[in-house]
């Protein structure tokens, strides 16, 4: 269950987090070890609470909480640190990422985002993208959505009316947010800790879509 809100930006500004991943480590009667993991994608968290600044935040925050009633339902977050196609200086261009070559068959294709070390890349899927924000290039032709494509900004798939031509590279630029969902059914705030300028933890976890 999924609501296409976003937390207030103004409140995610500040939080801290980011993606974690989930390894088994064996060590073998050698001293050597094996390693594995059963995710093939990274998942998110965050703590919202050190983002908050204001007995008015604290409102907000306890009226976003109340109407996805704790756990229950996802959201949109917006990670400052990455939340877009581009490198953390430049903005988004319709030729930031690779998401596919044509084959003159498929019409739709997942929008990614691709983070390079070295030879090793990883391609990280996104399912919400922001609306109004995804720019698409076949090749290095710009495209127009609603004429050319189409995007559902609840999944992240990109939709030509015309499956692009075999070998076309299929280009992106955008802006995201990560699903998420309160990791809690409880916020604790108190007047005189607030005011003492202790806050409250309030974790929140990405969830798959």
């Amino acid at each position: 269950m999924f609501h296409e809100v976003r937390f207030p930006a103004s409140l995610s500004f500040g939080s801290v987090g980011g993606p974690e991943r989930r390894t088994d480590v064996v060590t073998l009667a050698n001293g050597f070890e094996e390693r594995n993991t059963p995710w093939r994608h990274s998942r998110r968290r965050y703590d919202a609470g050190v983002a908050l600044r204001s007995l008015d935040d604290i409102e907000a925050l306890i009226a976003f909480f109340e109407a996805r009633q704790g756990q229950v339902f996802g959201f949109r977050w917006k990670d400052w640190t990455d939340y877009k196609s581009s490198g953390a200086k430049a903005e988004p261009g319709p030729e930031d990422q690779v998401i596919a070559v044509g084959d003159d068959v498929t019409a739709a294709f997942q929008l990614v985002k691709r983070y390079r070390s070295g030879q090793q890349v990883y391609d990280r899927p996104i399912c919400k993208p922001v609306a109004g924000s995804v720019q698409v290039a076949l090749g290095d032709v710009p495209q127009q959505e609603g004429v050319h494509f189409e995007v559902d900004t609840g999944t992240g798939l990109v939709t030509f009316h015309h499956p692009p031509n075999a070998g076309a590279e299929i280009r992106a630029g955008f802006e995201f947010d990560v699903p998420v969902r309160f990791a809690t059914d409880r916020i604790e705030t108190s007047l005189a800790s607030f005011q003492a300028g202790e806050v409250p933890s309030v974790p929140v976890v990405e969830v798959r879509v």
